[in-house]
């Protein structure tokens, strides 16, 4: 598992992240505090406090392409 940690500033944001991540295989989950929801839920990120950093979970050992597309998200 590999994991990031990303900022979602506005709805643009959101749906294109949801854009991206849908376009791979890998299971993605975003954990906000004591909630996990799958990142590929638009539905399910609007659930969560978006006003805070959030943690992106990617199950898969060699995620290099979908890290590089989320790097405009990423927190430094």
């Amino acid at each position: 598992m590999q994991t990031l940690t990303i900022y979602l500033k506005s709805i643009t944001e959101v749906k294109e992240f949801v854009r991206i991540v849908n376009d791979f295989p890998y299971e993605v989950d975003l954990v906000s505090g004591r909630y996990t929801v799958d990142a590929k839920s638009i539905m399910g990120i609007f659930s969560l406090d978006l006003s805070r950093p959030i943690v992106v979970e990617i199950h898969s050992v060699g995620a290099t392409d979908l890290i590089a597309l989320l790097a405009p998200f990423a927190l430094q």
